[in-house]
C-alpha cells in the first residue's frame, strides 16, 4: 500500500477532507499517511481527527506525524503540498503596499505583486522540499496545493527532475456555477475547458449534446443572476468564454475592473452570493476574511470534525486512486505544457488542461490551439509568471522588477517610476521572508533620479 506524505498538513479542514478522500476508496484503506508540519500543536490536532476517522469507519490505514520534512518524504510514494510560508505579516504587507501604490489586488495569491511576493516567498521552501524527494522518494509525484499554482509548479519543473502536478477546484466549481445558470443538471455537464490556472477557458460546454452558452447569454442578461458573477459574465460578454476563477479573483487578473473604487465596488460581488462557490470566500477584501477563518481553525478541535469518510471534489486522491488501480480518469490538471497542450502557449508554460490519469501516470490531452482572444489574456499572466520564476531561481532583481511591471492590473494603476518604488519597499518589509540574494541583488534597470 502506498505511502502518502501531507507537507504542510497543519489546516485541519482541508488536511482532514484529503485524508477522508484517500480513505473514501477501498483499494487505498490500507495507506500510511504521514502528516508533516512544522507547528506542532496543529499537527496533533489533524492528527487526532485523522485517527478518530479511522477508528469510527474501522479502516486500517495508519496516520503517522513528524515535524521533521524529510521523515515524512523518506520512501513516500506520494507527496501532497499544502505550506503556507510566513503567516500574516508577509501576506498583509503584499496587500497593504501595493494599496498605496493604488493597486487593489482582491486576493493577492496568484499575480500581481501579491502573487509575485508570495512566490517568491514560497518558492525555496518548495525547492527544498523538491530536492530532498529527489534524494528521498525521487519516483513520488508531487502534487501541489499551494498558490501561487502556476509559478510553483513551473520553477519545480524547471530546477528539479521530480514530477510535479497542480491541484485546483475551481474547474469543478465554475461547472457547478454555470450548470446553475444555464438550468442543467451538475452531473449530466459535458465540458472541455484549457487554459491556465484560475484563467482556464470553457471551450466547449454542453447538455445532452447542445452547448448551454446561449443558456449562460441568457443568463447575464438577468439582473440578479449577473450580479452573482459579474465579472466573469463581462468576460463572457467581450471575450466569448466563461472563464473558471470567481468574479472577485479574475478581476484582480485584468485591467478593467479595479483600478478605481467606483468600479471595484460596482464589481465586487454581493455579499449574499459569496457562499456560492467556497463557504469562506471573501467579497473584495481577502485578507480580512482570511484572518478571520485562520483564527476560526485554530480554534477549533478534533471534536468539531465529523469522523464520517465522505469524498470531496478535490482531484488529488482520485490521481492516487488511478495510478494505484489503473482505474481510468479524466481531469482537469496543471501540468507543463512541454509537450504542447496548447499550440499556441510557450512549451515552458505551466497550463491547466484535461488529462488523462491511469497506472502509468498523468497524460496530457492535446487542445490545439486557443481562439487568439483567450490566448492573449492568458499570455498577460504568463510573461508575468515566466520572468517571476526567473527572479527566483537566478536571484534577478530585474526581471522580479520587470515581472511586476508587466503585471496588467499593476500596469493599470501605476508609473514605470512608481512601480519602482513599490517594488523597493515591498523588498523592504518582506526581506526577512525572502531569499538574501534576491533581496541584496544588484538591480541594472535605471531608477529615477
Amino acid at each position: 500500500m502506498p505511502k502518502i506524505a501531507f507537507v504542510g498538513a497543519g489546516s485541519i479542514v482541508f488536511a482532514r477532507n484529503l485524508m477522508g478522500d484517500v480513505l473514501s476508496y477501498p483499494e487505498l484503506q490500507g495507506s500510511t499517511i504521514t502528516l508533516m508540519d512544522i507547528d506542532e500543536e496543529r499537527l496533533d490536532r489533524v492528527a487526532t481527527a485523522g485517527r478518530e476517522m479511522v477508528e469510527h469507519n474501522d479502516v486500517d490505514a495508519t496516520i503517522e506525524t513528524t515535524t521533521d520534512r524529510r521523515e515524512a518524504l523518506d520512501g513516500a510514494d506520494y507527496v501532497l503540498n499544502m505550506i503556507h510560508v510566513g503567516g500574516r505579516e508577509p501576506f498583509e504587507n503584499e496587500i497593504r503596499i501595493s494599496q498605496e501604490y493604488g493597486v487593489n489586488q482582491a486576493v493577492g495569491d496568484t499575480l500581481g505583486p501579491g502573487g509575485v511576493f508570495r512566490f517568491l516567498r514560497t518558492a525555496p521552501v518548495m525547492l527544498d522540499l523538491a530536492r530532498d524527494m529527489e534524494e528521498l522518494c525521487p519516483d513520488a509525484l508531487l502534487l501541489n496545493y499551494t498558490n501561487p499554482m502556476a509559478m510553483l509548479c513551473w520553477a519545480v519543473d524547471e530546477a528539479t527532475d521530480i514530477d510535479v502536478v497542480g491541484l485546483c477546484h475551481s474547474v469543478q466549481h465554475t461547472a457547478e456555477a454555470v450548470s446553475d445558470y444555464a438550468d442543467v443538471p451538475r452531473e449530466e455537464l459535458d465540458y472541455w475547458v484549457a487554459g491556465i490556472n484560475h484563467m482556464a477557458w470553457f471551450l466547449e460546454v454542453e447538455h445532452d449534446g447542445e452547448s448551454i452558452y446561449p443558456g449562460l447569454y441568457e443568463a447575464a442578461e438577468d439582473p440578479e443572476t449577473y450580479k452573482r458573477d459579474n465579472v466573469r459574465f463581462d468576460i463572457l460578454r467581450h471575450f466569448g468564454a466563461f472563464v473558471t476563477e470567481s468574479s472577485n479573483h479574475m478581476s484582480e487578473y485584468v485591467p478593467y475592473f479595479r483600478t478605481e473604487e467606483a468600479t471595484i465596488e460596482e464589481y465586487t460581488v454581493d455579499e449574499e452570493f459569496e457562499d456560492y462557490f467556497v463557504d469562506w470566500m471573501p467579497t473584495g477584501h481577502y485578507f480580512e476574511h482570511w484572518c478571520e477563518y485562520q483564527q476560526e481553525a485554530r480554534e477549533m478541535t478534533a471534536d468539531d470534525i465529523d469522523p464520517e469518510i465522505e469524498r470531496s471534489e478535490e482531484y488529488g486522491s482520485r490521481i492516487i486512486h488511478s495510478m494505484e488501480t489503473g482505474e481510468r480518469r479524466r481531469m482537469n490538471i496543471n501540468v507543463r505544457n512541454d509537450a504542447g497542450a496548447i499550440a499556441n502557449l510557450g512549451n515552458d508554460t505551466c497550463v491547466e488542461v484535461p488529462c488523462l490519469v491511469d497506472g502509468q501516470g498523468v497524460h496530457p490531452c492535446s487542445v490545439g490551439e486557443l481562439p487568439a482572444q483567450l490566448v492573449a489574456l492568458n499570455r498577460t499572466n504568463t510573461s508575468v509568471q515566466r520572468l517571476a520564476v526567473k527572479a527566483a531561481l537566478d536571484h534577478d532583481q530585474d526581471a522580479l522588477r520587470r515581472a511586476v511591471k508587466l503585471d496588467p492590473l499593476t500596469a493599470a494603476a501605476c508609473t514605470l517610476d512608481e512601480i519602482d518604488d513599490m517594488v523597493d519597499d515591498l523588498l523592504a518589509a518582506n526581506a526577512d521572508y525572502l531569499p538574501d540574494e534576491l533581496v541584496e541583488a544588484p538591480r541594472t534597470v535605471s531608477s529615477p533620479t
